[in-house]
């Protein structure tokens, strides 16, 4: 009983320790798209204490000289940049906590598939590069390259947590009937995947450039921003439509399943509304003068597409394997 409970709580912490994950793509791209990257400009304490300052009053009159001559240029203090990159470090620091955590429940799978907990162990120290990373951020004045392998990385850490988090319950996976879909659907998949991974990496160059023409425009204007898109906007936009169709053939495959397959009845519809969702914010972004709220939630949904298709994949693989074991009847009649 205390094995079942034990193996429970992994996967309840590892859950929510993916969640939060998310949760901190969600504010990172908040802090991008609000150019609130450098409202803390100093690392790992924020205008030189770990609690920041909220109003100007609270800091040295030649503030902006200090940081001038630290390599900050044109260190302006405003109170909402720098509460909402604090709060992105924040969720940093928690996300290092339930790592830590996930990794130390990890420790009941040393008897029955060590694989969990080195790889539990792993992701503890990604994250501590990751860590180090977001540090080289700030240093580099917010490099967009270096911002992108930050959001890049992040991307694995959750891919690894989801493979983690689903080994863990590979007999329950094993248990899914699968012989509903259609041959080729473990082809097409693994396509969707790369096709999502194609246009992540596009998405992320149009970012550089939006970041680019963001801290031209003060990050004000943004209905004029458009006009100087890269021609990749334009082939990143285009390509949307196969993502769409692609994922919408595998919702609505996964979705018409029947059986003891509730769950990936439910991976299929949220693969299709993350991928609606995402499509809906980059049309916004194309045709309502790039509003900010809609940034996030495009990353957002981008990520979350990727994971439910890794999910989705680990779990089609999983129930294949019960399907290529040939059946052995536990009796063998001998003949006389």
């Amino acid at each position: 009983m205390t094995d079942t409970h034990s193996f429970k709580g992994f996967r309840r912490l590892g859950t929510i320790t993916i969640i939060a994950v998310y949760f901190l793509i969600l504010v990172g791209g908040i802090v991008r798209a609000s150019g609130a990257g450098m409202g803390c400009p100093d690392w790992p304490t924020c205008f030189g204490s770990w609690v920041p300052p909220t109003d100007v009053s609270q800091l040295p009159d030649d503030y902006q000289t200090i940081y001038a001559e630290r390599g900050y240029k044109n260190t302006t203090f405003n109170p909402v940049k720098t509460w909402t990159e604090y709060l992105n470090r924040l969720s940093g620091v928690t996300i290092g906590i339930l790592i830590l955590a996930t990794a130390w429940a990890s420790r009941i799978y040393l008897k029955t598939d060590k694989t969990v907990f080195y790889l539990s162990c792993s992701v503890v120290l990604i994250v501590g590069f990751q860590g180090w990373l977001g540090s080289a951020v700030v240093a580099s004045n917010l490099k967009p390259l270096i911002i992108t392998l930050h959001m890049m990385l992040a991307l694995f850490i959750v891919a690894l947590l989801i493979y983690v988090i689903a080994r863990s319950q590979h007999d329950t996976l094993q248990t899914l009937s699968i012989a509903q879909l259609p041959t080729q659907f473990g082809t097409v998949i693994k396509v969707a995947m790369g096709m999502t991974l194609v246009q992540i990496s596009m998405g992320t160059q149009v970012r550089e450039v939006v970041d680019l023409i963001a801290n031209q425009h003060s990050y004000i204007d943004r209905q004029f921003w458009r006009n100087d898109f890269p021609i990749i906007f334009y082939v990143h936009r285009s390509f949307s439509a196969i993502i769409l169709f692609t994922n919408l053939w595998l919702g609505w495959k996964l979705f018409k399943l029947t059986g003891n397959n509730r769950a990936l009845q439910q991976l299929g519809m949220l693969l299709a509304s993350c991928v609606v969702i995402a499509i809906l914010a980059g049309v916004s972004l194309d045709r309502l003068g790039f509003p900010a709220f809609a940034q996030p939630i495009h990353l957002l949904m981008a990520n979350l597409i990727f994971g439910v298709q890794f999910l989705i994949y680990i779990c089609h693989k999983y129930a294949s394997e019960t399907m290529a074991t040939p059946f052995t009847p536990d009796i063998v009649q001998k003949s006389n």
